[in-house]
Protein backbone atom coordinates (compact mmCIF):
# COMPACT_ATOMS: atom_id res chain seq x y z
CA UNK A 1 0.00 0.00 0.00
CA UNK A 2 2.54 2.37 0.38
CA UNK A 3 4.30 2.37 -2.89
CA UNK A 4 1.86 0.90 -5.29
CA UNK A 5 -1.03 2.81 -7.17
CA UNK A 6 -4.44 0.93 -6.73
CA UNK A 7 -6.22 2.14 -9.96
CA UNK A 8 -8.51 0.00 -11.47
CA UNK A 9 -8.82 0.36 -15.60
CA UNK A 10 -11.72 2.48 -15.88
CA UNK A 11 -9.94 5.26 -13.60
CA UNK A 12 -6.65 4.69 -15.47
CA UNK A 13 -8.71 4.65 -18.71
CA UNK A 14 -10.33 8.43 -17.56
CA UNK A 15 -7.46 10.03 -17.11
CA UNK A 16 -5.50 8.80 -20.04
CA UNK A 17 -7.72 9.09 -22.82
CA UNK A 18 -6.50 11.18 -24.74
CA UNK A 19 -3.00 12.75 -26.16
CA UNK A 20 -4.46 16.09 -26.82
CA UNK A 21 -7.33 18.20 -25.04
CA UNK A 22 -9.56 15.96 -22.56
CA UNK A 23 -13.12 16.07 -23.59
CA UNK A 24 -13.40 17.04 -19.97
CA UNK A 25 -10.92 19.12 -17.99
CA UNK A 26 -12.03 19.63 -14.04
CA UNK A 27 -11.68 22.62 -12.89
CA UNK A 28 -8.69 22.30 -10.47
CA UNK A 29 -6.11 21.66 -13.34
CA UNK A 30 -7.47 24.99 -15.27
CA UNK A 31 -6.69 27.03 -12.29
CA UNK A 32 -4.17 30.07 -12.63
CA UNK A 33 -0.67 29.59 -12.03
CA UNK A 34 -0.80 31.42 -8.53
CA UNK A 35 -2.95 29.74 -7.06
CA UNK A 36 -2.03 27.58 -3.78
CA UNK A 37 -1.64 23.96 -3.70
CA UNK A 38 -4.40 21.68 -4.47
CA UNK A 39 -6.17 20.03 -1.23
CA UNK A 40 -7.20 16.33 -1.75
CA UNK A 41 -10.65 17.29 -1.41
CA UNK A 42 -10.08 19.38 -4.60
CA UNK A 43 -8.04 17.41 -6.75
CA UNK A 44 -10.79 14.70 -9.59
CA UNK A 45 -11.77 11.43 -7.37
CA UNK A 46 -9.99 9.47 -9.59
CA UNK A 47 -6.64 10.69 -8.10
CA UNK A 48 -7.31 9.73 -4.62
CA UNK A 49 -6.74 6.01 -4.95
CA UNK A 50 -3.20 6.46 -5.98
CA UNK A 51 -2.46 9.20 -3.50
CA UNK A 52 -3.75 7.35 -0.84
CA UNK A 53 -2.10 4.07 -2.00
CA UNK A 54 1.18 5.41 -3.09
CA UNK A 55 1.61 8.15 -0.52
CA UNK A 56 0.65 6.81 3.04
CA UNK A 57 1.89 3.81 4.61
CA UNK A 58 -0.62 1.35 6.29
CA UNK A 59 0.33 2.50 9.90
CA UNK A 60 -0.25 6.04 8.90
CA UNK A 61 -3.58 5.26 7.50
CA UNK A 62 -4.90 3.05 11.06
CA UNK A 63 -3.48 6.09 13.10
CA UNK A 64 -5.26 8.52 10.72
CA UNK A 65 -8.52 6.67 11.46
CA UNK A 66 -7.79 5.56 14.68
CA UNK A 67 -7.61 9.57 15.40
CA UNK A 68 -10.94 9.87 13.92
CA UNK A 69 -12.38 7.39 16.18
CA UNK A 70 -13.04 4.64 14.15
CA UNK A 71 -13.31 1.81 16.35
CA UNK A 72 -11.17 -1.49 14.58
CA UNK A 73 -8.74 0.51 12.74
CA UNK A 74 -6.13 -0.98 14.22
CA UNK A 75 -7.56 -4.75 12.95
CA UNK A 76 -9.31 -3.78 9.66
CA UNK A 77 -7.88 -6.13 6.24
CA UNK A 78 -5.71 -3.62 4.31
CA UNK A 79 -8.39 -3.57 1.49
CA UNK A 80 -10.95 -2.13 3.75
CA UNK A 81 -8.46 0.33 5.55
CA UNK A 82 -7.74 1.67 2.09
CA UNK A 83 -11.29 2.32 0.84
CA UNK A 84 -12.18 3.78 3.89
CA UNK A 85 -9.04 6.62 3.76
CA UNK A 86 -10.20 7.14 -0.11
CA UNK A 87 -13.63 7.48 0.71
CA UNK A 88 -12.81 10.50 3.38
CA UNK A 89 -10.50 11.90 1.21
CA UNK A 90 -13.33 13.24 -1.12
CA UNK A 91 -15.12 14.76 1.85
CA UNK A 92 -14.57 18.05 2.85
CA UNK A 93 -14.61 17.66 6.48
CA UNK A 94 -12.18 17.05 9.56
CA UNK A 95 -11.19 14.00 7.87
CA UNK A 96 -10.33 14.88 4.51
CA UNK A 97 -8.02 18.44 6.71
CA UNK A 98 -6.23 15.45 8.92
CA UNK A 99 -5.30 13.39 5.71
CA UNK A 100 -3.89 16.39 3.85
CA UNK A 101 -1.91 17.53 6.65
CA UNK A 102 -0.68 14.08 7.47
CA UNK A 103 0.36 13.94 3.72
CA UNK A 104 2.06 17.65 3.84
CA UNK A 105 3.67 16.66 7.06
CA UNK A 106 5.16 13.38 5.79
CA UNK A 107 6.48 14.53 2.65
CA UNK A 108 7.28 17.97 3.52
CA UNK A 109 11.12 17.94 1.72
CA UNK A 110 9.74 17.48 -1.48
CA UNK A 111 6.54 20.27 -1.40
CA UNK A 112 9.42 21.78 -0.13
CA UNK A 113 11.86 21.02 -3.51
CA UNK A 114 8.97 21.42 -5.67
CA UNK A 115 7.71 24.33 -4.18
CA UNK A 116 10.88 26.33 -6.01
CA UNK A 117 9.52 25.26 -9.40
CA UNK A 118 7.58 28.17 -11.87
CA UNK A 119 6.07 26.61 -14.58
CA UNK A 120 5.19 23.35 -15.50
CA UNK A 121 8.39 22.26 -17.23
CA UNK A 122 9.99 22.86 -14.11
CA UNK A 123 7.36 20.61 -12.54
CA UNK A 124 7.97 17.88 -15.12
CA UNK A 125 11.90 18.11 -14.72
CA UNK A 126 11.89 18.08 -11.08
CA UNK A 127 9.23 14.58 -11.55
CA UNK A 128 11.27 12.71 -13.44
CA UNK A 129 14.45 13.42 -11.58
CA UNK A 130 13.01 11.45 -8.23
CA UNK A 131 11.23 9.27 -10.59
CA UNK A 132 14.69 8.25 -12.03
CA UNK A 133 16.21 7.84 -8.44
CA UNK A 134 12.74 5.38 -7.82
CA UNK A 135 11.67 8.37 -4.54
CA UNK A 136 8.07 8.57 -5.71
CA UNK A 137 5.56 9.22 -2.85
CA UNK A 138 6.70 12.17 -1.84
CA UNK A 139 7.60 13.76 -5.12
CA UNK A 140 3.83 12.17 -6.73
CA UNK A 141 2.14 14.10 -4.11
CA UNK A 142 4.29 17.23 -4.05
CA UNK A 143 3.66 17.37 -8.30
CA UNK A 144 0.07 16.36 -8.21
CA UNK A 145 -0.87 19.23 -5.68
CA UNK A 146 1.35 22.00 -7.39
CA UNK A 147 -0.51 25.57 -8.42
CA UNK A 148 1.84 25.03 -11.72
CA UNK A 149 0.82 21.79 -12.94
CA UNK A 150 -1.77 21.10 -15.82
CA UNK A 151 -3.89 18.26 -16.82
CA UNK A 152 -1.29 17.13 -19.59
CA UNK A 153 1.57 16.96 -17.05
CA UNK A 154 -1.23 15.03 -14.43
CA UNK A 155 -2.05 12.17 -17.05
CA UNK A 156 1.86 11.54 -17.28
CA UNK A 157 2.83 11.33 -13.73
CA UNK A 158 -0.65 9.33 -13.25
CA UNK A 159 0.36 7.01 -15.83
CA UNK A 160 4.38 6.52 -15.15
CA UNK A 161 3.09 5.62 -11.13
CA UNK A 162 0.59 3.07 -12.24
CA UNK A 163 2.39 1.16 -14.66
CA UNK A 164 5.36 0.93 -11.91
CA UNK A 165 2.68 -0.31 -9.17
CA UNK A 166 2.44 -3.13 -11.89
CA UNK A 167 6.16 -3.93 -12.03
CA UNK A 168 6.45 -3.68 -8.71
CA UNK A 169 3.37 -6.44 -8.02
CA UNK A 170 4.62 -8.49 -10.25
CA UNK A 171 8.05 -8.82 -8.98
CA UNK A 172 6.91 -9.28 -5.23
CA UNK A 173 4.46 -11.80 -6.59
CA UNK A 174 7.35 -14.25 -8.48
CA UNK A 175 9.68 -13.61 -4.74
CA UNK A 176 6.46 -14.81 -3.16
CA UNK A 177 5.84 -17.60 -5.59
CA UNK A 178 9.69 -18.81 -4.72
CA UNK A 179 9.24 -18.40 -1.42
CA UNK A 180 6.25 -20.56 -0.78
CA UNK A 181 8.42 -23.31 -3.34
CA UNK A 182 10.81 -23.66 -0.84
CA UNK A 183 9.03 -23.84 1.86
CA UNK A 184 7.47 -26.67 0.78
CA UNK A 185 9.77 -28.17 -0.55
CA UNK A 186 11.88 -27.91 2.60
CA UNK A 187 8.63 -29.17 4.34
CA UNK A 188 9.11 -32.43 1.77
CA UNK A 189 12.60 -32.97 2.62
CA UNK A 190 12.08 -32.44 6.63
CA UNK A 191 9.25 -35.56 6.33
CA UNK A 192 11.84 -37.81 4.25
CA UNK A 193 14.56 -37.12 6.89
CA UNK A 194 12.63 -38.11 9.54
CA UNK A 195 11.24 -41.25 8.09
CA UNK A 196 15.39 -42.14 7.06
CA UNK A 197 16.17 -41.52 10.59
CA UNK A 198 13.50 -43.54 11.88
CA UNK A 199 14.27 -46.77 9.77
CA UNK A 200 17.96 -45.84 10.63
CA UNK A 201 17.16 -45.91 14.76
CA UNK A 202 14.93 -49.52 13.86
CA UNK A 203 17.80 -51.12 12.20
CA UNK A 204 19.94 -50.32 14.79
CA UNK A 205 17.65 -51.88 16.77
CA UNK A 206 17.25 -54.63 14.94
CA UNK A 207 21.06 -55.17 14.54
CA UNK A 208 21.59 -55.01 18.41
CA UNK A 209 18.91 -57.81 19.09
CA UNK A 210 20.70 -59.99 16.17
CA UNK A 211 24.21 -59.02 17.78
CA UNK A 212 22.89 -60.17 21.05
CA UNK A 213 21.43 -63.56 19.47
CA UNK A 214 24.54 -64.12 18.02
CA UNK A 215 26.62 -64.02 20.64
CA UNK A 216 24.90 -66.56 22.40
CA UNK A 217 24.52 -69.02 19.98
CA UNK A 218 28.39 -69.05 19.77
CA UNK A 219 28.40 -69.03 23.61
CA UNK A 220 26.63 -72.23 22.91
CA UNK A 221 28.41 -73.42 20.36
CA UNK A 222 31.87 -73.63 21.97
CA UNK A 223 30.70 -76.05 24.93
CA UNK A 224 33.17 -78.31 24.77
CA UNK A 225 32.17 -81.84 23.24
CA UNK A 226 33.27 -83.70 26.51
CA UNK A 227 30.64 -81.97 28.43
CA UNK A 228 28.14 -83.37 26.12
CA UNK A 229 26.50 -86.61 25.44
CA UNK A 230 29.35 -88.54 22.44
CA UNK A 231 26.43 -89.63 20.34
CA UNK A 232 24.80 -88.78 17.34
CA UNK A 233 21.71 -86.22 18.29
CA UNK A 234 24.48 -83.77 20.31
CA UNK A 235 26.68 -84.15 17.18
CA UNK A 236 23.66 -82.77 14.75
CA UNK A 237 22.76 -79.77 17.38
CA UNK A 238 26.24 -78.35 17.13
CA UNK A 239 26.33 -78.15 13.50
CA UNK A 240 22.73 -77.11 13.29
CA UNK A 241 23.60 -74.01 15.86
CA UNK A 242 27.17 -73.17 13.83
CA UNK A 243 24.82 -73.00 10.53
CA UNK A 244 22.65 -70.85 12.09
CA UNK A 245 25.15 -68.59 13.24
CA UNK A 246 26.71 -68.47 9.90
CA UNK A 247 23.55 -67.50 8.39
CA UNK A 248 22.93 -64.65 11.12
CA UNK A 249 26.37 -63.26 10.86
CA UNK A 250 26.00 -62.89 7.30
CA UNK A 251 22.32 -61.27 7.81
CA UNK A 252 24.02 -58.84 10.33
CA UNK A 253 26.55 -57.98 8.00
CA UNK A 254 23.60 -57.47 5.29
CA UNK A 255 22.51 -54.69 7.93
CA UNK A 256 25.26 -53.32 8.85
CA UNK A 257 25.90 -52.62 5.00
CA UNK A 258 22.54 -51.21 4.43
CA UNK A 259 23.02 -49.19 7.51
CA UNK A 260 25.77 -47.12 5.98
CA UNK A 261 24.00 -46.63 2.72
CA UNK A 262 21.14 -45.35 4.55
CA UNK A 263 23.07 -43.01 6.91
CA UNK A 264 25.22 -41.82 3.88
CA UNK A 265 21.40 -41.19 1.98
CA UNK A 266 20.46 -38.62 5.21
CA UNK A 267 23.66 -36.87 5.32
CA UNK A 268 23.00 -36.08 1.95
CA UNK A 269 19.60 -34.88 2.26
CA UNK A 270 20.89 -32.80 5.38
CA UNK A 271 22.99 -31.39 3.01
CA UNK A 272 20.63 -30.77 0.48
CA UNK A 273 18.53 -29.38 3.32
CA UNK A 274 21.30 -26.77 4.54
CA UNK A 275 21.87 -25.55 0.74
CA UNK A 276 17.75 -25.00 0.37
CA UNK A 277 17.90 -22.83 3.08
CA UNK A 278 21.10 -21.24 2.38
CA UNK A 279 19.11 -20.51 -0.98
CA UNK A 280 15.91 -19.17 0.67
CA UNK A 281 18.24 -17.08 2.70
CA UNK A 282 19.57 -15.56 0.12
CA UNK A 283 16.25 -14.82 -1.61
CA UNK A 284 14.64 -13.27 1.31
CA UNK A 285 18.01 -10.75 1.75
CA UNK A 286 17.64 -10.31 -1.86
CA UNK A 287 14.10 -9.06 -1.38
CA UNK A 288 14.57 -6.97 1.56
CA UNK A 289 17.11 -5.28 0.02
CA UNK A 290 14.59 -4.40 -3.32
CA UNK A 291 12.11 -3.52 -0.86
CA UNK A 292 14.43 -1.07 1.37
CA UNK A 293 15.69 0.48 -2.19
CA UNK A 294 11.80 1.29 -2.93
CA UNK A 295 11.44 2.91 -0.04
CA UNK A 296 8.61 0.41 1.47
CA UNK A 297 6.37 0.31 4.86
CA UNK A 298 6.78 4.29 5.13
CA UNK A 299 10.77 4.35 5.51
CA UNK A 300 12.01 8.27 4.99
CA UNK A 301 13.07 8.18 0.84
CA UNK A 302 15.54 10.89 1.08
CA UNK A 303 17.20 9.51 4.50
CA UNK A 304 17.34 6.33 2.57
CA UNK A 305 18.89 8.20 -0.74
CA UNK A 306 21.45 9.53 1.12
CA UNK A 307 22.51 6.82 3.42
CA UNK A 308 22.90 4.29 -0.22
CA UNK A 309 25.17 7.58 -1.44
CA UNK A 310 27.44 7.61 1.40
CA UNK A 311 27.85 3.96 0.62
CA UNK A 312 28.41 3.84 -3.06
CA UNK A 313 30.08 7.40 -3.43
CA UNK A 314 33.39 6.89 -5.30
CA UNK A 315 33.53 3.67 -4.49
CA UNK A 316 34.30 1.60 -7.88
CA UNK A 317 32.73 -2.20 -8.68
CA UNK A 318 34.39 -4.35 -10.91
CA UNK A 319 31.85 -7.17 -12.49
CA UNK A 320 32.28 -9.97 -14.00
CA UNK A 321 30.70 -12.14 -16.68
CA UNK A 322 26.60 -11.45 -16.28
CA UNK A 323 24.40 -10.43 -19.12
CA UNK A 324 25.09 -7.79 -21.33
CA UNK A 325 21.61 -6.04 -20.94
CA UNK A 326 21.21 -6.26 -17.53
CA UNK A 327 25.39 -4.97 -16.64
CA UNK A 328 23.96 -1.94 -18.42
CA UNK A 329 20.98 -1.33 -15.52
CA UNK A 330 23.50 -2.49 -12.93
CA UNK A 331 25.78 0.32 -13.83
CA UNK A 332 22.84 3.08 -14.04
CA UNK A 333 22.04 2.00 -10.74
CA UNK A 334 25.68 2.19 -9.03
CA UNK A 335 26.30 5.62 -10.77
CA UNK A 336 22.81 7.14 -9.85
CA UNK A 337 24.55 6.29 -6.49
CA UNK A 338 27.36 8.15 -7.02
CA UNK A 339 29.79 5.29 -7.41
CA UNK A 340 31.05 3.40 -10.48
CA UNK A 341 31.01 0.30 -12.36
CA UNK A 342 33.53 -1.57 -14.29
CA UNK A 343 32.72 -4.62 -16.17
CA UNK A 344 34.18 -7.64 -18.15
CA UNK A 345 32.03 -10.31 -19.63
CA UNK A 346 34.54 -13.24 -18.79
CA UNK A 347 36.24 -14.06 -21.61
CA UNK A 348 33.08 -14.43 -24.43
CA UNK A 349 34.60 -10.59 -26.20
CA UNK A 350 36.76 -9.15 -23.52
CA UNK A 351 40.45 -10.74 -23.46
CA UNK A 352 40.87 -12.11 -20.09
CA UNK A 353 44.41 -9.98 -19.96
CA UNK A 354 42.32 -7.29 -18.73
CA UNK A 355 41.24 -8.62 -15.53
CA UNK A 356 44.51 -8.11 -13.75
CA UNK A 357 44.05 -4.37 -14.58
CA UNK A 358 40.32 -4.11 -13.68
CA UNK A 359 41.20 -6.07 -10.54
CA UNK A 360 43.74 -2.74 -9.54
CA UNK A 361 41.10 -0.32 -10.28
CA UNK A 362 38.33 -1.58 -8.26
CA UNK A 363 37.51 -1.70 -4.71
CA UNK A 364 35.48 -4.67 -4.85
CA UNK A 365 35.07 -7.19 -7.42
CA UNK A 366 31.65 -8.82 -8.23
CA UNK A 367 30.47 -12.08 -10.02
CA UNK A 368 27.39 -14.26 -10.39
CA UNK A 369 28.23 -17.83 -9.87
CA UNK A 370 25.62 -18.81 -12.55
CA UNK A 371 26.62 -16.53 -15.24
CA UNK A 372 30.38 -16.93 -15.48
CA UNK A 373 33.12 -19.31 -16.83
CA UNK A 374 35.25 -21.35 -14.43
CA UNK A 375 38.39 -20.15 -16.13
CA UNK A 376 37.21 -16.71 -15.39
CA UNK A 377 36.37 -17.21 -11.81
CA UNK A 378 39.35 -18.58 -10.95
CA UNK A 379 41.70 -16.12 -13.21
CA UNK A 380 39.72 -13.80 -11.01
CA UNK A 381 40.25 -14.86 -7.67
CA UNK A 382 44.09 -14.94 -8.31
CA UNK A 383 44.35 -11.03 -9.14
CA UNK A 384 41.92 -10.60 -6.49
CA UNK A 385 44.06 -12.36 -4.24
CA UNK A 386 47.67 -10.69 -5.11
CA UNK A 387 46.54 -6.79 -5.33
CA UNK A 388 44.32 -7.90 -2.06
CA UNK A 389 41.32 -6.77 -3.92
CA UNK A 390 37.91 -8.35 -1.50
CA UNK A 391 35.82 -10.27 -4.34
CA UNK A 392 32.62 -11.30 -3.61
CA UNK A 393 30.54 -13.82 -5.33
CA UNK A 394 26.19 -13.31 -6.23
CA UNK A 395 23.92 -15.96 -6.24
CA UNK A 396 22.56 -14.64 -9.65
CA UNK A 397 22.97 -12.12 -12.53
CA UNK A 398 19.57 -9.95 -11.33
CA UNK A 399 19.13 -6.82 -10.15
CA UNK A 400 17.92 -7.97 -7.10
CA UNK A 401 21.17 -10.43 -6.57
CA UNK A 402 22.99 -7.19 -7.06
CA UNK A 403 21.47 -4.40 -5.08
CA UNK A 404 21.82 -6.94 -1.91
CA UNK A 405 25.89 -7.81 -2.64
CA UNK A 406 26.20 -4.05 -3.08
CA UNK A 407 24.67 -2.61 -0.29
CA UNK A 408 26.82 -5.44 1.69
CA UNK A 409 29.93 -4.09 1.03
CA UNK A 410 31.46 -1.83 3.64
CA UNK A 411 30.91 2.22 2.87
CA UNK A 412 33.48 3.80 0.77
CA UNK A 413 36.66 5.32 2.55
Amino acid sequence: MAHGSHLDGAALRALTASRGQPAFVPAEFAAPADKPRDRIWDLAETLHCSIVGTCLTKAEARALLGKLGVPDARTMSEHRLHGQVVHLAGRRDAGAKLLQKMLDRRHEREIRRFDKARTVDEVRLLWREYLERGEIPGAYWAAITHPATDWGLVQDIFGEVHMLSHLVGQSNRADIRRLRQLEEDLAERDERIAAQEARILALMEQRDEIGAENRSLAARAAIPAAATAPDMHAREAVRSLELRLTRERAHAEALEEKLAILTQASARLGADLESEVGRRRAAESELAAIESLLGSEGADVDAGTRQDAGRLAKATFLYVGGRPRQVAHLRRFVERRGGRLLSHDGGIEDSMGLLAGLVSRSDLVLFPVECVSHEATGLLKRHCEAGGTPFRPVRSASLASFVQAVMQAPPAA
